[in-house]
């Protein structure tokens, strides 16, 4: 049988003299532990505060860039016009160059296009029938169309633009249909 065990009321300060890894200390040896622990907690958590404040303000700055048009990286326009230029270097070789070079250089022409996209800008190359948009394109003549429903379409690509942003930085050069208009009939001319 079991013995009945009486326990005895533990006051405070025997109470603060515990050691919880089995042994016993004073009431004064425990008191600095103590503060050093308060202490060093209290840097941790301040530590932890300081880190903590950085990444929100890191994150507030990756939102604001995503929220800016034209993300977060800003376009360098002067090397997209350079990029863009090779590009165009690089079409038109893959239409002139021997058949063994065309496989070449329509990889250099994509891999330029991707470089170009991923820097912030876009190749313009409407194909025919694309509605022509102004903002964009540049009639350099006309055709005239023998369906209405072709009027104010692509007609042919003469040269692909370039975009940064919202910005045109080079018109796409096509030829536009008209409905009503002579064939040849240049838009300069019309216009001069």
């Amino acid at each position: 049988m079991l013995a009945a065990q009486t326990v005895s009321p533990v006051s405070v300060e025997e109470r603060a003299g515990v050691d919880y890894a089995g042994g016993m200390t004073s009431p004064e040896d425990a008191a600095p532990d103590r503060t050093a622990g308060l202490e060093q907690l209290r840097e941790q958590v301040s530590d932890l505060a300081l880190v903590v404040a950085r990444q929100t303000r890191t994150i507030e700055r990756l939102v604001d860039a995503a929220k800016r048009p034209g993300g977060s990286a800003t376009a360098d326009v002067p090397l997209l016009v350079d990029l863009f230029a090779l590009h165009t270097d690089a079409a038109t070789c893959v239409v002139s160059a021997s058949e063994a070079d065309r496989p070449a250089f329509e990889l250099l022409r994509a891999g330029l296009e991707r470089l170009i996209v991923g820097r912030g800008g876009a190749v313009v190359a409407p194909p025919p029938g694309a509605d022509f948009d102004a903002r964009t394109m540049e009639a350099v003549d006309v055709r005239a169309a023998t369906d209405t429903s072709a009027d104010r379409t692509v007609a042919e690509l003469l040269r692909p633009g370039l975009v940064v942003g919202e910005r045109s930085v080079r018109p796409a050069a096509v030829v536009v249909f008209r409905s009503g208009q002579s064939s040849g009939d240049s838009v300069r001319q019309r216009n001069s």
